[in-house]
């Protein structure tokens, strides 16, 4: 469809109530939450909600006028749309009773397609650092006060202290979303403005993943923008590239990185970012890269990168008690996993990392990287956990353990152990940690990881009695 024009058919029915299936997750909450926040009828179900879990979520939620229903077949009723993803299983009540009423059920990414398709908009692609990039992005257009509107997968801190969730946000200005190849939709989509940061082993072949990249560049509308990542090579003829190598035409230079940030330079131009790692660095430049693309010049860009809060467990400080500080990470793949350790070791005497992964299907696929990679990242002194997989629900063959895991990195060097039951990570780091530590907690798709974050924190003794210091709460 043209930009910014919809058929009439598509309107009416977006006037009407859509049931989103699956609300509590952070894909199709961000969706919901874009709705009701235009004022559209709007209505949800989780699993987690129906269990007690995520009770601050449901606040947020109803809060901003999404009806939230049992996930028994009852919210549905009435709904012109049901839109569930590829996680959610066929046999559930919502879905069984939709196709009983004949009421059509759409896919997630469906819905992100017609937003992306029908109004000028930027998605940002990649296998990593995509909400980073997404929310640094969506806070240089509010910056330039541009109204943009925002679909992502991370919880940016700042709209937390808005009194959301965190993921989503209306505007009238262009959409900033993030556009993941994980399940295979990213080639729905056709963003005025389309961005691909990287590409690593992360859920799926390389190769089938650069084909989807692919498709997704040759359906932007408007500019590509292009990571000068080796691996993106292929996609580069007629794209804007973006980098710290000499041949990007949108170019950072003088990089210098700290335990607490970076600095670099842009046209002239420095730009600061207060979150560690120099893979934030280049999350940056992406980001003002794709505020160039829709005519931000770069010195507003800098000024929101510098005010950047972050976004809710991408390097999060949790906070610090007698001498150790606690971080959540989303790292969940080697290539996140051995960023979040890197920056981790740029500020601390030593790393207790304490890891989750989620899905036989992803354990099984990053075994043999994950014992290659991280042996070079972690010094003699860190000590690593890994707890047992996390199952979401669902069919798998579980014919792997994180105990394969920790064996094989314990094969190649790294103190990495076994822990059958995430629930003894709090007593055991708080049994070790000494002052100068930095306590690491990684893992996605759980979203009980960043309270046990906080229960890890409340296990480890305090200097002077003192309670422990929280730099924000997201």
């Amino acid at each position: 469809m043209a930009d910014g024009q919809c058929t009439r058919a598509v309107v009416d029915e977006l006037t009407q109530r859509i049931h989103f299936v699956g609300v509590g997750g952070t894909g199709m909450s961000a969706l919901a939450q874009h709705r009701a926040l235009g004022g559209l009828p709007t209505s949800g179900s989780d699993r987690a909600l129906d269990e007690g879990a995520l009770e601050d979520e449901r606040a947020r939620l109803s809060a901003i006028g999404i009806d939230l229903h049992p996930q028994d077949g009852t919210g549905v009723a009435g709904a012109a749309r049901v839109v569930a993803s590829t996680a959610v299983e066929a046999a559930i009540p919502d879905l069984a009773e939709a196709r009983e009423r004949g009421i059509p059920v759409i896919h997630r990414a469906d819905v992100l397609a017609e937003l992306l398709g029908g109004q000028p908009s930027i998605a940002i692609a990649g296998t990593s650092g995509k909400s980073t990039v997404t929310g640094m992005t969506f806070t240089i257009l509010e910056e330039a006060g541009r109204d943009p509107g925002l679909v992502t997968g991370g919880d940016l801190v700042a709209l937390r202290g808005r009194g959301l969730r965190g993921n989503a946000w209306r505007g009238d200005g262009p959409l900033v979303a993030e556009a993941d190849e994980s399940d295979g939709t990213l080639v729905k989509h056709a963003p005025l403005i389309g961005l691909v940061l990287n590409l690593h082993r992360d859920h799926m072949d390389p190769k089938h993943v650069m084909d989807q990249f692919q498709t997704f560049a040759s359906q932007t509308r408007g500019r590509t923008l292009i990571s000068d990542d080796a691996e993106l090579a292929p996609m580069r003829d007629g794209a804007r590239t973006f980098g710290f190598g000499p041949e990007a035409a949108v170019r950072g230079t003088a990089l210098v990185t700290d335990g607490n940030g970076s600095r670099f330079s842009v046209g002239g131009v420095t730009v600061r970012v207060s979150l560690p790692g120099a893979y934030n660095a280049s999350n940056a430049l992406a980001a003002i890269a794709a505020g160039m693309a829709v005519d931000v010049d770069v010195a507003t860009a800098a000024r929101a990168i510098h005010g950047f809060l972050g976004v809710a467990r991408r390097f999060e400080v949790v906070g610090e008690r007698g001498g150790v500080t606690v971080v959540d990470d989303f790292a969940h793949n080697p290539t996140k996993i051995a960023a979040a350790l890197s920056a981790a070791r740029s500020r601390a005497d030593r790393v207790l990392a304490l890891f989750q992964p989620h899905g036989f299907a992803p354990a099984r696929f990053m075994r043999d990287e994950l014992s290659q990679t991280l042996p070079s990242v972690l010094g003699p002194d860190d000590l690593m956990w890994i707890s047992e997989i996390h199952y979401a629900g669902g069919t798998a063959t579980r014919d792997i353990s994180s105990k394969d895991l920790a064996d094989d990195l314990r094969t190649a060097g790294v103190d990495a152990r076994y822990v059958a039951d995430r629930d003894a990570w709090p007593e055991l780091v708080g049994d070790v940690a000494r002052p100068g530590d930095l306590i690491l907690v990684m893992g996605a798709r759980d979203p009980g990881l960043a309270a046990l974050a906080r229960r890890v924190m409340g296990s480890l003794p305090s200097a002077e009695g003192q309670p422990p210091s929280t730099p924000h709460e997201a």
